[in-house]
């Protein structure tokens, strides 16, 4: 869960003239998405605004690499129109999807780098909405609106809109239109290139690791320093920049629901850590106090009425609370016992090739 602290934003909605070019950072890892990597980077291939690029970055699995290349193979002139070309990396770093998308920037040529998840599809006016959000030189960062597409075909009845977070989606509670957050979501996101220049790159160490405990909170921790580092900046989510983001059946049970919630809290008490408790809960106090507590008397009250599932998604969003609290107060302490500190790793001007 990331990207609360809303406000209403008045940027012009018209593109401009000159508007920059995005290289789109997909990072892959498992052979087993084979067909939702290639879903994803036709997507961006079909973009009504085209990329500049699409980078494909492989978290040390020389297999996948090996088959993404002779998929994409490189030199081919199609490739070089408009929004085709594709390029297949290996994570330069660390194992994990901080490092990934570090080697996807430091490659990238985009005046702007945009990030999608390896097991969504984006929306064909995707990078048009991105695009018109930098029109304001103060923006420094766009996201958009992630929905979940349910392996079963619907959302579980149990499964509260305000913890959709779990499943990598917008939650409820996030206000519509076009708004100015404390942070964008990862997988649904895009920056200046100059962002990471002032900032440095996602700190390793926070984030998710292929298939371990799935963890979280890297882009904040980034939005955060980057607020920091570059006083006045703008960042926005416009809900009209919409991806589809796959959400397998195993992530539809409720053993996941309090696995990733318990993650969350532990990637919260990293953020602090990182950042500083006032910040890095800053959102998450107004979620907890506000958005949750209405979940649950709406839950209550759909119980009453005999509508499907209202108690269990009262249930669950308790359940998640505590679940969440619980992994933030062994993670501070864990913190505070190792003296564990991040930081952000440099990244390059960009490869150019």
């Amino acid at each position: 869960m990331s990207a609360p602290a809303a406000s209403t934003d008045s940027t012009d909605s018209t593109a401009s003239a000159a508007s920059p070019a995005f290289s789109v950072v997909i990072c892959a890892y498992t052979e087993d998405r084979w067909e939702d990597i290639l879903a994803a980077v036709s997507s961006v291939r079909a973009q009504s605004r085209p990329a500049l690029e699409t980078l494909l970055v492989v978290d040390h699995n020389e297999a996948l690499r090996e088959r993404l290349l002779k998929e994409y193979a490189q030199g081919e002139e199609r490739e070089h129109e408009a929004g085709r070309e594709v390029r297949v990396l290996a994570n330069a770093g660390p194992r994990g999807l901080s490092a990934g998308r570090n080697t996807g920037i430091a490659a990238s040529r985009g005046e702007v780098v945009a990030f999608l998840d390896d097991d969504a599809v984006a929306e064909r006016d995707w990078l048009r909405h991105f695009a018109e959000g930098y029109a304001d030189p103060a923006v420094v960062a766009v996201g958009g609106r992630t929905v979940p597409v349910w392996a079963s075909g619907r959302r579980p009845d149990w499964f509260p809109e305000e913890f959709d977070w779990v499943v990598g989606c917008t939650y409820r509670g996030l206000p519509p239109g076009r708004v100015r957050v404390r942070n964008v979501l990862g997988g649904n996101a895009s920056f200046r290139r100059e962002a990471f220049a002032a900032a440095g790159g996602f700190a390793t160490g926070i984030g998710r690791d292929g298939d371990r405990r799935p963890l979280g909170g890297e882009e904040t921790e980034l939005c955060i320093r980057l607020s920091r580092a570059r006083p006045g900046s703008v960042l926005l989510i416009d809900d009209r920049a919409v991806i589809h983001h796959r959400v397998p059946a195993p992530r539809e049970h409720f053993a996941y629901f309090r696995t990733r919630t318990y993650a969350e809290g532990l990637s919260k008490a990293l953020v602090a850590r990182s950042v500083g408790a006032q910040k890095g809960l800053e959102s998450e106090r107004r979620y907890a106090t506000r958005v949750l507590p209405a979940g649950v008397v709406r839950g209550l009250r759909d119980a009453v009425l005999a509508r499907p599932g209202g108690a269990g998604r009262a249930g669950a969003i308790v359940a998640g609370v505590l679940s969440a609290a619980g992994g933030y107060v062994l993670g501070s302490v864990r913190a505070r016992r190792s003296g564990v500190a991040f930081s952000p790793a440099p990244v390059g001007e960009g490869a150019h090739g």
